[in-house]
Order: C-alpha cells, then structure tokens, then sequence
C-alpha cells in the first residue's frame, strides 16, 4: 500500500526515505510532508550483511565522481592565476619572517575558501581568521580581522567573561562563565594528523 494515501496499491519507492508511494502526486506530498528531496544518500552506512554488488557499485562511482571533483577544482583557473600565486607566496614570506609555520589547504577546501586571513604590510601585523570553539556548549563562533598581538583573554572576553560578554552568548555559554578562568584550558588542534589520533 502507498504509504501516503494507504488507498491504492504503491508503484514507486523514495531513493532517499524509502517510503512507497502509488502516484506523481503522494510523492510530491510525501516530499513536502517529510522534507525529503528524493534524491538517494550515497554516503548512507550500509550493514555488511546488507552489503550487495550493487552497493558496492555505488561506493566505486561515488569514489569515481569524488575524484572527477577533485581534478576539476585542481584545474579551475584560480589555482593557476598569477595573482592568487603572488598573494600566497607573499604571506608564506611574511609569515616564515615572523616564524609562523603557515600552511594552506588546495583551492578545492571548505577551510580555505572561508580562510579570511590577511597581512597588512604598513602596521607589519597579521590579521587572522579564527574559529572559536566550545565543546561542553556545542558552541561555534568565527571571528575575522583579529590582529596577531591581541591576547587570548581580550579574545574570549567577548564571550565568558561574567561582566563584559554578550548577555546571549553568556547565557549559552553559562558552564564557561560560571566557572573560574584558571579552569578554563585553550586548546589548538595539531593538523597533519591521522584521522584516529587527533592531539
């Protein structure tokens, strides 16, 4: 039976939620009542006594269409612009001269698309882009434009400092305002680490 109207026989079946339906039109229902978009989740965990050939299939050509994506952001005419050359090598320069060990992720990345970080060259200062954090809260906030000798503490003050933070975030953030700032531990991920040992 179709699983939206449960009056006639059903004939299609979602990709996605694997709801039955008999019609075009409980299938635009069923879409619109479970917000789905029809379309079948590759990356969805399969069992191994589920697993088929045809599973396995669809493993190989989504890893086929991962590497078709890659090798077109490879080839995408920013990588090879001078300018974009320029500027990089430019603010590796800066950076080594200040001892700062900076790394940049290909053309293709999420974090380096987003990557807001500049060097202004008349205050000889680093501007960063950072991305704050809170575990215990499941709190993230990016900050932009944040010059190279401001202090951690003036950085968080913002947002768990009992008396200068916003009162919204404070709120959100209650478990690190409440608690004394000697317990409070700034953590930095180490990149270019296996995926099972992150420090």
């Amino acid at each position: 039976r179709c699983e939206t109207c449960s009056e006639e026989e059903a004939k299609y079946r979602c990709p996605r939620c694997m709801k039955y339906s008999c019609s075009l039109l409980c299938v635009k229902k069923h879409k619109l009542a479970l917000s789905c978009n029809g379309v079948r989740d590759k990356t969805a965990f399969v069992s191994v006594n589920e697993f088929t050939d045809l599973n396995l299939l669809s493993d190989y050509r989504f890893l086929e269409d991962v590497g078709r994506t890659a090798d077109a952001a490879a080839r995408h005419p920013t990588v090879h612009s001078p300018t974009t050359k320029k500027l990089l090598y430019c603010l590796r320069n800066k950076a080594r001269r200040c001892n700062i060990d900076l790394r940049t992720l290909p053309i293709g990345f999420t974090k380096r698309r987003e990557n807001s970080t500049t060097f202004n060259c008349m205050e000889k200062k680093f501007y960063w882009h950072l991305k704050l954090v809170f575990p215990h809260c499941h709190a993230e906030y990016t900050l932009k434009g944040v010059p190279d000798d401001k202090t951690l503490a003036d950085i968080l003050k913002p947002y768990i400092d009992p008396v200068e933070s916003d009162p919204v975030v404070c709120q959100r953030l209650k478990i690190y305002t409440v608690s004394p700032q000697s317990d409070v531990q700034i953590l930095m991920k180490i990149e270019n680490r296996k995926q099972n040992s992150v420090r």
